[in-house]
């Protein structure tokens, strides 16, 4: 029997060498990105060997562009951007159009007409979010004065990506002529801005109910599996409605279901329930515009490469400093800022997809747009450590920092406590009981919410990482008496013991685990004891059926 079987191979091959790249990426310190995309080119057109179809592979990437899109929107908070408007929305907006303004004159240089510089230059204008907060979370700036301006200013990025999405199908029709006169294009403008009216408030009328609500009950089966069937469905068939119904796109349409959604209780469930999937389609999404790549042109037109990255390394990055130091604030958050926005990424590959469908944007610039993100992601670890030497520099010269920035919370400065990695069900329970006998407490939690309801009880926490060396110092191992990594991720678990034991080798180090594999694993790392979830909750009920009077006779013997 023959099998067409051209969806299976691009999706083995893919994800395989996607693996094999991404983790020699970072192997080298670089953004698993690179690997990715590179995996893309290996697989695609322009190089010898196996060859994915293109067709299957732009279908995944839509499905991968509406995850990515939910996983944005699940992430969005309004919070992060109202706390540093006065900065993080003029300075964005700022920022964008003198990116355009000199991706524009690139285009023009290159003999380009005006509408295809524009979105040129608008796809070099946005940096990658996975990017910036990775590199954030490293150097535990997240919740600091000029990781969270950095934070705003990329939830503008990415709102005004989002819009440019939206019209620029119709952007596309009048500058191809298919809108008539000013007339017809500006009444294609307003029936666009009525749709999009339409389906927002469709989406905060009845979806901010419907969505949590849906859910909230799915949650009551108690289901995993429906659960997370309930969010991939809320996720894609919004998308898939809104671009039936309003005429939006799926990316839009995901991006909103994933915002409402973050309004319920189960928001954070439903992020960690949809990550593996979510996050092998993004791979597959990053594949397929690896595939696009003709690697010919760093050998072809070698000087129009090293302009956009000279656009994305200097120009961006130069305008963000000028645009925060404008603000009166400090260099060295001027410098986190203008470097964090020194590389492009995701919106920029769907802004350069869309451009290259719509006939707006030349074959050219889609891959010079891959090139200088290709480029500019390898680099930007770099620039980053050039601010942390600079910034190492100036405090060993003040006998006091320019810039103190103390962490939120109670103070850390603890001797002979515990620190509790993880501060969900099971980590808040151990840390109430220890606190409540009189036993010190770190916390450490990725998490926000987590993290600030832990500041709100009294307990100092930080978030972050537990894999990563800055978080883990900062919690003081070194003073510590015990450490109990109570999250459920025993990769993350293991990488954090083996450091902790290095750190100071005199720590009893307790895990939690869900499989004889994984209490292999943690103790091979270096654990002194790892507890089994489903085994202790075996013992404790035949502890309660042994207590009953049917069997209490039974126990006595």
């Amino acid at each position: 029997m023959h099998h067409d079987t051209d969806l299976i191979s691009i999706i083995a091959v893919g994800l395989a060498v996607a693996f094999v790249l991404g983790a020699l990426a970072n192997r080298l310190r670089l953004s698993p990105l690179v690997g990715y995309l590179l995996a893309g080119v290996v697989v695609g057109p322009f190089t010898p060997g196996f060859i994915a179809d293109q067709a299957l592979a732009n279908q995944l990437s839509e499905i991968g562009v509406m995850l990515l899109m939910f996983g944005v929107g699940l992430h969005f908070s309004l919070e992060d951007l109202l706390e540093v408007r006065t900065i993080a929305i003029p300075g964005a907006i700022a920022q964008i159009a003198v990116a355009t303004l000199l991706g524009w004159a690139l285009a023009w240089g290159m003999g380009w007409n005006p509408f295809e510089g524009f979105v040129f230059g608008l796809a070099l204008s946005v940096a990658s979010t996975v990017v910036v907060l990775r590199a954030l979370e490293e150097r535990r700036l997240l919740d600091t004065r000029r990781g969270r301006i950095a934070i705003g200013w990329l939830i503008v990025e990415d709102l005004a990506m989002v819009l440019a999405l939206v019209f620029l199908p119709v952007l596309a029709s009048a500058a191809h002529g298919d809108g008539g006169s000013l007339a017809g294009t500006l009444k294609s403008l307003a029936w666009t801005l009525l749709k999009l009216g339409l389906f927002v408030a469709f989406m905060l009328l009845v979806g901010r109910r419907a969505i949590p609500w849906t859910l909230a009950r799915v949650a009551h089966t108690g289901l995993r599996e429906l659960f997370t069937l309930c969010v991939l469905a809320i996720a894609l068939g919004v998308a898939f409605v809104s671009a039936q119904l309003f005429g939006v796109s799926f990316a839009l349409g995901a991006f909103f279901a994933g915002m409402l959604l973050n309004e319920s209780e189960l928001s954070h469930k439903a992020a960690a329930d949809s990550l593996p999937l979510r996050d092998a389609f993004a791979v597959l999404f990053f594949v397929s515009v690896g595939m696009l790549f003709d690697p010919r042109v760093l050998l072809d037109h070698p000087w129009q490469v090293l302009a956009v990255l000279g656009i994305i390394l200097v120009g961006q990055s130069l305008a963000a400093y000028v645009l925060v130091r404008a603000f009166r604030q400090p260099k060295l958050t001027a410098l986190t800022v203008a470097v964090s926005l020194a590389q492009i990424g995701e919106f920029s590959f769907i802004l350069a997809a869309l451009g290259l469908e719509l006939g707006i944007l030349p074959k050219a610039g889609h891959d010079l747009i891959l090139a200088g993100a290709l480029l500019s992601i390898i680099a930007n670890p770099l620039m980053f450590a050039a601010v942390d030497r600079w910034q190492a520099k100036q405090e060993a010269e003040a006998p006091r920092p320019a810039e103190p920035e103390a962490p939120p919370g109670p103070s850390l400065e603890l001797s002979d406590h515990a620190i509790v990695i993880g501060y969900g069900r099971v980590g808040s329970s151990l840390v109430r009981v220890l606190r409540e006998r009189g036993v010190p407490v770190i916390v450490i939690d990725d998490n926000r919410d987590h993290v600030e309801h832990a500041h709100a009880a009294g307990i100092p926490a930080i978030r972050g990482s537990a894999a990563a060396d800055k978080v883990l110092a900062e919690a003081h191992p070194d003073r510590a008496k015990i450490v109990v990594l109570a999250i459920p991720q025993p990769l993350e678990a293991g990488e954090a013991i083996a450091k902790l034991r290095a750190i100071n080798p005199s720590l009893t180090l307790l895990a939690r685990a869900h499989s004889d594999a994984e209490v292999k694993h943690l103790l091979e790392h270096g654990a002194d004891g790892a507890v089994m979830a489903e085994r202790e909750l075996a013992y404790s009920l035949a502890e309660m059926v042994m207590a009953t009077p049917p069997y209490r006779a039974l126990r006595r013997t």
